[in-house]
């Protein structure tokens, strides 16, 4: 049986804004927020409604895998390009357009997140709940949940405005900063969040919330970002060594509607199937089993190109068959992570794994550099899926090694674009143009801000690179 949160998004009249307002950075509602911030189950519905954020299709639900996954050489829009298909087409080459709506989406979303935790968190200040514990616990649930927005609206668009403060006048100072600038503020709020947060959870209404492994991971993979190997390792050996993690035995253990919250999971976005709009869509979007008929549902179907075999060194590699893929009635490749059979369009039960165990593993060997330890962790993970063990000798630097390791464990998990820019802006721009068949020139590496933000204060915001 799946244990879960209950996702209750608070009532959208706390999070209304003026569509003539710079988007989500508008202030909430005045109309009965003031009488609701007060009580212990004010802030537990309020937290809930920054974990729905987290799910809904502006962020993990549909947005992430569009801009990140797809945007990377591991799938491929399979919707054709023209008619409702042309934005995800557009998207997937390089070429999207400024007014797109994935990118509004998106950016709509992070920034909705956002709001609410800010709210959570200036609403805090001024009240004293009659659970300390609770208080100290949803403040640093918001701080990861914020930090967690921000690290994917920095991925996607770079330069973006910082805005830590609750909203409540309409007079707004638009502080657009550096995509670095951002990430010492994640670094410092998630600092801050591992020393609040639980280990773990016991309760069944509170599997998979935030614990400090959570924040850990996130704050070793921002330091990575920012080159701070040093201090990804301090982060990333917390949770190695708070005892609560671990490999599950079997790689495909790992995925099906029916499993959640495992020994392994480190943080995942919880999604329940039942007609409540609190189900999954990865369905759709990865395997032949959903029932949208394709970008004409709303959807984008990944498809999943010929030549990702190739990446697997290993032919016993049970990320292969065993996990990873599987084929079509037509013969064509599949991502079995997702299978499921939903009753309805977009309502399936699996959840999205943001960090496991073996992202720990193979961040802290990437903090460590080439050593034994190193290829130690590498190996940790290559063994659960009874591939062969690699060393110094194993052709390649040890940064081809790891990076391809990494794509291995983690395809359709929205960690390669990511990981592929944290390699190096020449390596992703040679992959991706190998990967398309274009000139490395023509590879973008920050998304577009949508034109519509850029049009609210063209004097205070810097569109990116055409």
């Amino acid at each position: 049986m799946k244990r879960r949160i209950l996702l209750l998004a608070l009532p959208i009249l706390f999070f209304a804004v003026s569509c003539e307002d710079f988007t989500n950075l508008a202030p909430i509602s005045e109309r009965n927020v003031e009488n609701f911030y007060q009580t212990d189950t004010d802030f537990q519905v309020a937290i809930n409604g920054a974990y729905q954020a987290l799910a809904d299709r502006g962020a993990y639900g549909r947005s992430y895998v569009l801009l990140t996954e797809m945007r990377s050489d591991n799938t491929n829009h399979g919707g054709g390009d023209t008619g409702l298909a042309e934005e995800f087409f557009r998207l997937n080459t390089f070429t999207e357009l400024p007014t797109t709506e994935t990118l509004e989406e998106a950016w709509s979303g992070g920034y909705d997140g956002i709001a609410r935790t800010n709210t959570i968190l200036s609403r805090l200040e001024n009240v004293t709940l009659n659970n300390p514990d609770l208080q100290t616990r949803i403040e640093g649930e918001a701080l990861f949940i914020r930090s967690l927005f921000y690290y994917n609206l920095a991925i996607i668009f770079g330069n973006i405005p910082l805005q830590l403060e609750e909203v409540t006048s309409p007079e707004i100072e638009i502080n657009q900063v550096s995509a670095d600038v951002i990430y010492e503020q994640i670094a410092s709020d998630l600092e801050r969040a591992q020393d609040l947060l639980d280990p773990a959870y016991t309760e069944s209404e509170n599997i998979g919330r935030v614990t400090s492994g959570a924040a850990n991971t996130l704050l070793g993979l921002v330091h990575l970002t920012l080159g701070n190997n040093a201090q990804a390792e301090t982060a990333l050996r917390r949770v190695v060594n708070s005892g609560q993690y671990d490999l599950m035995p079997n790689y495909s253990d790992l995925w099906g509607p029916n499993v959640a919250n495992t020994i392994e999971s480190v943080f995942e976005i919880q999604y329940s199937a039942g007609g409540t709009g609190t189900g999954s869509s990865f369905t759709e979007f990865y395997t032949p089993f959903g029932l949208a008929s394709g970008v004409g549902g709303g959807n984008a179907p990944q498809n999943i190109p010929a030549e990702f075999i190739d990446i697997f060194d290993d032919e016993n590699d049970d990320r292969l068959w065993g996990g990873t893929l599987d084929t079509t009635d037509t013969g064509g490749l599949y991502s079995k992570k997702f299978e499921s059979q939903p009753s309805a369009q977009f309502d399936a039960d699996n959840n999205f794994p943001v960090f496991r165990y073996a992202d720990v593993l193979l961040m802290l060997a990437e903090a460590i550099g080439e050593s034994p330890e190193a290829y130690n962790l590498i190996n940790e993970v290559r063994e659960r899926a009874n591939a062969a063990p690699i060393g110094p000798a194993t052709p390649g630097t040890f940064e081809e090694k790891l990076f391809h390791e990494r794509q291995i464990e983690f395809a359709h998990e929205n960690k390669r674009w990511a990981d592929l820019k944290r390699w190096g802006e020449q390596v992703t721009r040679q992959v991706m143009a190998d990967f398309h068949g274009i000139a490395p020139s023509d590879v973008r590496l920050l998304h577009l801000i949508p034109q519509r933000e850029i049009d609210v204060a063209p004097d205070r915001m810097t569109q990116n690179p055409l």
